[in-house]
């Protein structure tokens, strides 16, 4: 993505967009970091393109919890891991047995996701690969030390990690301690805006390119990018960062780390300017792309446009099912396994793909509904309004039917939140910009005001759905 920022305003052309598509080679489920990064390099030759020369700044945000591990020359050893593979199976209870799922929310304020940097290391430790290992980048550090040959460990992505303490904005050495984690594995620290270095000569002469092109760290995590790039006018707002995930929350200044907060699975993972996303994750769309693929292989290929029209004529709320529960996790036979949750708790099965379309999308919304009532109560704060940014603000049906079911009014877009609020943060780091969160979001509400959506005011049948699925998991939490 190319942003241009004057003028007080910011303005995004997308110059390349490619695949990401994960590889199974011997049973393990891996990332293809390499196709990965000459997709980045194909960007940026794009990009010079489209500017006329080269940009006058690089950031690299991405995806939580995976890392690539270095040799003693600085090589990868073998591509990423997967967080989906089925490698961290069991992980979690080895981590509980030397340190308490209590006491290592207490110390990180980070939610059960089995697939946690925690569990990932704990699952790799003795492996030849591990052994070798000299360093660990996570995947946004991992590209950008290839643009650069610097290394450093961004901090809203490292506080994925499990490994950091949110009240400190450090790394907590008493839990590496206790799960025998090195943390000189890890890079040095960097916060958003903070320089990562400038593109190498080899990266510049395969580009085209001559100068000094300087690479800013961002909120590396696609999530903090993305929640700094709400265009919330006030602060009194609920952020709903929709795409594979959906990830539902409120941003603090200082994270909830009680046993309530635990229980009901919030995270507390670092945000841009010194701030806590406090937030559950969802599964997201992932449910509705996985149903989409699964038709596709089947022979039934649907169109996603059509297929939501006709979801929204579809009776709403007929079957709803947990979009926390880690039996949608791993890919593969997603249409199957929705029906088998629906028959499992006794209600309607859906069977037609606007049926299953529109369970999928009433229980997004139910999930939504749920997050951000548990986030006020366990935080003690209110909000006004539900900001929905990321891919999930182009579904106007996902939009309204999360405004009814929230019963507070939706502001939805923009889609390419993470790319604004990375932009917003190199802006600012160059000077372009000045002022904090609420300056920059300023900046982008003018740019690219967001949909507005207003509630039905008919809360009824959400209760009766969040009772049914209350139920259906005997009344705990997510």
């Amino acid at each position: 993505m190319v942003g241009r920022v004057a003028g007080g305003r910011v303005a995004l052309t997308e110059a390349h967009r490619f695949a990401n598509v994960p590889v199974r080679v011997g049973g393990v489920l891996h990332w293809d970091v390499l196709r990965l990064h000459r997709g980045v390099l194909t960007g940026l030759r794009a990009a010079a393109e489209e500017i006329g020369g080269p940009p006058a700044g690089v950031g690299i945000d991405g995806w939580a919890v995976d890392y690539g591990l270095l040799d003693a020359s600085g090589a990868l050893i073998g591509n990423p891991v997967h967080y989906r593979d089925a490698r961290t199976e069991g992980a979690a209870q080895r981590v509980w047995a030397r340190l308490g799922p209590r006491e290592l929310y207490a110390a990180t304020g980070l939610q059960h996701l089995p697939f946690n940097t925690v569990f990932q290391l704990t699952a790799a430790r003795g492996t030849p690969a591990f052994a070798a290992a000299r360093r660990l980048l996570l995947v946004p550090d991992l590209l950008s030390y290839w643009l650069t040959g610097e290394e450093g460990t961004e901090l809203t992505n490292a506080s994925t990690t499990q490994l950091v303490d949110p009240r400190t904005r450090n790394w907590s050495a008493a839990v590496a301690g206790a799960l025998g984690i090195d943390l000189g594995l890890f890079a040095p620290l960097r916060g958003p805006g903070d320089p990562a270095g400038v593109l190498l000569p080899d990266v510049l002469d395969e580009l085209g390119l001559a100068g000094e092109v300087p690479v800013t760290a961002v909120g590396s995590h696609d999530t903090a990018s993305a929640v700094a790039g709400v265009p919330a006018v006030d602060g009194d707002f609920a952020y709903i960062a929709t795409g594979t995930w959906s990830l539902a929350g409120l941003e603090l200044d200082a994270p909830v780390l009680t046993e309530d907060s635990r229980r009901a699975n919030f995270t507390n993972e670092l945000g841009v300017d010194g701030t806590v996303r406090y937030l559950r994750n969802i599964m997201g769309l992932w449910l509705l792309q996985e149903c989409l693929r699964a038709w596709s292989e089947a022979g039934a290929p649907q169109r996603l446009d059509t297929l939501l029209r006709d979801a929204a004529r579809e009776p709403g709320l007929r079957s709803v099912v947990d979009a926390g529960d880690p039996a949608f996790l791993a890919p593969g036979g997603m249409p199957g396994r929705i029906a088998d949750f629906c028959r499992r708790t006794g209600q309607p099965v859906p069977h037609r793909p606007a049926e299953i379309a529109r369970c999928v999308l009433d229980s997004l919304a139910l999930a939504h509904k749920l997050a951000v009532e548990d986030a006020q109560r366990l935080a003690g704060r209110a909000v006004s309004t539900v900001h929905i940014v990321g891919g999930g603000a182009r579904n106007a049906l996902l939009c309204r039917l999360t405004a009814d079911a929230c019963g507070l009014p939706v502001a939805a877009g923009p889609a390419e939140a993470a790319a604004y609020g990375n932009v917003l943060v190199q802006a600012r780091a160059a000077g372009v910009l000045g002022g904090g969160l609420a300056e920059l979001r300023a900046a982008l509400a003018a740019s690219a005001p967001p949909q507005r959506y207003a509630p039905s005011g008919d809360a009824a049948p959400w209760e009766r759905a969040a009772a049914r699925l209350a139920g259906a998991r005997g009344g705990g939490a997510p």
